[in-house]
């Protein structure tokens, strides 16, 4: 009897196993690069990561046959989200990613960690930046399908998982960007507005002369001086220092020169000015912003200073080689719906009298150890160069300061507004 005869393979039947082995792994890369494009084109349109996160579990799903995932996205320095939540236990969408996955920075079998929590997976993936974890994705079992091997699919899903974290750390990047520039221009719009509320001009005649400096810390200070003519015989002007920077301050400074320009040229007396004047803080702010004032009128025909100081830097007058400091008044305005006191003070002023009012940024302005230059270093100063112009008294007197400081850097605005009385 014969033996049966074996089932010959020809060659031709080798490369046709091989040609259909290939077909099946280029529609595999076919279908890869199709999604990725699909990916690409969803990051392009700008659309929400919460879109993005359904694409990429999708493909994950229905090419791979990844069972189960749980894709983190780092939102802040501290807080990581789990943007693919579906399925998944409480446990693993609490699981304190930023500390117990910080030290992977490669694919990694989740069996190596030894954590049961993890036990529904497979690998960890991370997706860094600079050296820094920004994404990490906890992989499942895959399908049965073995067109391709699973390092294949691993480099597949770190691709993938590359462009939608990047996309996501973009769009973060973009925002701060943004934010950036919407606040340079509310800095700048502020920055205006202050511009146009202090004096564009301050006289310099035969009955008065004034000068003033003003340097904001940042772009934007709480700083205001203001000079004011009355009438023929009469002047006011104030510097104060309001809480707070940028727009808010801006807007409060605004409201408080309108306030305070049209109540000094009613006949109130300065004690019924400041009452009206803190009501009406009060009421733009609800308590929530101080401001802190001094005001003063002068009448060139009696040679009279009416002022109060409302919780500021006594003024420092200079007259005939003695110093007196004006520091009658009332406490911060704003702070109280009704202020416990006010009183006023009145100085009749002699021809060649010097007036230095200021902001507490240029006496609490300190060296390297911390000593204040403080009210007794801007006194010392105008006694040494009350004669100058009040031009250079003033630039003169910011010299002075920053070489007190010793390199440091002024952490407050400062003002200086000089009055010299002829």
């Amino acid at each position: 009897m014969a033996e049966p005869q074996q089932p010959q393979f020809s060659e031709l039947d080798f490369f046709k196993k091989r040609l259909g082995s290939t077909e099946r792994l280029l529609a595999v890369k076919q279908q890869q690069i199709d999604s990725l494009l699909e990916i690409t084109r969803a990051v392009n349109n700008n659309m929400p990561i919460s879109a993005l996160a359904r694409i990429y579990e999708n493909i994950l799903h229905s090419q791979l046959g990844v069972k189960k995932m749980a894709l983190f996205i780092k939102e802040t320095e501290d807080t990581w989200e789990c943007i693919t939540p579906e399925g998944l236990s409480p446990e693993i969408l609490k699981y304190d990613v930023g500390l117990k996955f910080s030290l992977f920075s490669f694919t990694t079998p989740v069996k190596a960690m030894n954590d049961e929590v993890l036990k529904d997976f497979d690998f960890l993936i991370p997706v860094m930046h600079k050296k820094e974890p920004i994404g990490f994705v906890l992989i499942g079992a895959f399908g049965s399908d073995s067109s391709d091997t699973k390092e294949e699919k691993l480099k597949f899903i770190q691709t993938i998982t590359n462009v939608i974290v990047v996309a996501n750390e973009n769009k973060k990047l973009f925002k701060n960007q943004l934010d950036q520039l919407v606040m340079q221009k509310e800095l700048k719009l502020a920055a205006d507005m202050q511009n146009m509320l202090v004096p564009s001009k301050l006289p310099n005649n035969e009955q008065i002369e004034v000068a003033a400096f003003y340097k904001p810390h940042k772009n934007v200070g709480g700083d205001y001086y203001d000079f004011i003519t009355i009438n023929e015989n009469e002047i006011g002007f104030c510097i104060s220092d309001i809480s707070g920077k940028g727009i808010p301050a801006a807007i409060l400074m605004a409201n408080f020169q309108a306030n305070m320009r049209i109540l000094l040229t009613r006949k109130y007396s300065l004690q019924q000015f400041i009452d009206i004047l803190n009501t009406k803080v009060i009421e733009i702010t609800k308590g929530e912003k101080f401001i802190t004032l001094f005001v003063a009128t002068y009448n060139y025909t009696t040679r009279m200073l009416s002022y109060v100081s409302a919780g500021h830097n006594p003024s420092i007058l200079y007259s005939n080689g003695t110093v007196q400091l004006l520091d009658l008044g009332c406490t911060i305005l704003g702070m109280f719906d009704t202020l416990p006191y006010i009183t006023s003070g009145e100085v009749k002023i002699e021809p060649g009298s010097v007036l230095i009012t200021y902001t507490d940024g240029l006496s609490e302005a300190s060296n390297k150890a911390g000593t204040l230059f403080e009210m007794e270093g801007i006194v010392d100063y105008t006694n040494r160069n009350h004669a100058l112009p009040l031009d250079t008294f003033n630039t003169q007197l910011l010299d002075e300061v920053v070489t007190f400081m010793e390199g440091t850097d002024f952490d407050d605005d400062i003002t200086l507004l000089s009055l010299r009385f002829k």
